[in-house]
């Protein structure tokens, strides 16, 4: 199969703006690999694509994954490049990346670069290094997108992201400990982030903070504040798929189904699964 939507002539246009593929064969795990991976928690393109079809998404941000490729962005390069437009990227590249080679990635298709705060083996967002990143990305206008798993990394990252001019991305509803409460430090940090900044919020991968598991009921307090802060215009969904680490079983259908229960309005769902994404991440469509 390809890669290019196979929805026919009239695709429900939607973007899941988070997504990671793998080509073990071609491109084994890399040496930068920030956390190890099993065999069951990989999927390849053709496999995501196919994922895609049967849900009637029409496009997708590739995320190139921390756990296994590391600083090795080649497959996700490869996949863009046969995706016929379907595919944009988001980047993990080292401190010392060469303009020449940023800028042919931003060629390819690349729309920004991402750091993990809570893993040692990202690139840091703090220091010289970091400071270099943000300014190749604030030069070509590429998203800053972040992702920590402790709000305290969040809070010694929050003066950085604040002073940053690019669009900044934050993963997975900022991944608020729910036994902490609404009003815990690196929540309300994140909702002043919203409130002030040019920042979007990613709805997505709710298991990994729900103590409840699906539906995650006990998330919607959370949710509820971050679209009241981050507005509707600022939110966009992305499923997390293969689910990396996820510890209990996940389907595509199940995370999807969330937005219809946070966002009952039909213009409001389509702004966080197609307006939204279509803007920030710059694709052609309808």
């Amino acid at each position: 199969m390809t890669l290019s939507t196979t929805l026919g002539s009239n695709p429900a246009f939607a973007v899941d703006t988070h997504a990671h593929v793998y080509n073990l064969t071609r491109y084994p795990i890399h040496e930068s690999s920030g956390f190890s991976i099993l065999a069951n928690e990989t999927g390849t393109a053709e496999q995501y694509a196919a994922v895609l079809d049967a849900h009637r998404i029409s496009h997708a941000v590739l995320i190139n994954p921390l756990g296994g490729y590391g600083i090795d962005n080649r497959n996700m390069l490869d996949v863009i490049a046969s995706s016929n437009g379907r595919f944009k990227g988001i980047a993990v590249v080292p401190h010392d990346i060469s303009e020449a080679q940023l800028d042919t990635m931003v060629q390819t298709g690349v729309v920004g670069i991402r750091f993990n705060l809570s893993f040692p083996a990202s690139p840091a967002i703090k220091g010289a290094g970091g400071a270099r990143l943000l300014s190749l990305a604030e030069e070509r206008g590429l998203i800053v997108q972040v992702h920590y798993h402790d709000e305290a990394h969040l809070l010694e990252a929050n003066d950085i992201l604040k002073a940053c001019q690019a669009p900044i991305v934050i993963d997975h509803c900022g991944r608020p400990v729910l036994d902490r409460g609404i009003n815990q430090a690196g929540f309300q940090a994140l909702l002043e982030l919203g409130r002030s900044h040019n920042a979007i919020i990613k709805l997505s991968a709710l298991f990994r903070c729900s103590r409840q598991g699906w539906p995650y009921l006990d998330t919607d307090r959370y949710v509820e504040k971050l679209i009241d802060a981050f507005s509707v215009e600022r939110c966009i969904w992305g499923s997390d798929w293969p689910f990396l680490r996820a510890g209990t079983r996940i389907d595509y259908g199940p995370e999807l189904s969330g937005l219809s229960r946070w966002l009952s309005d039909v213009e409001d769902r389509r702004k966080v699964l197609w307006k939204n994404p279509f803007r920030i991440f710059g694709f052609q469509g309808e």
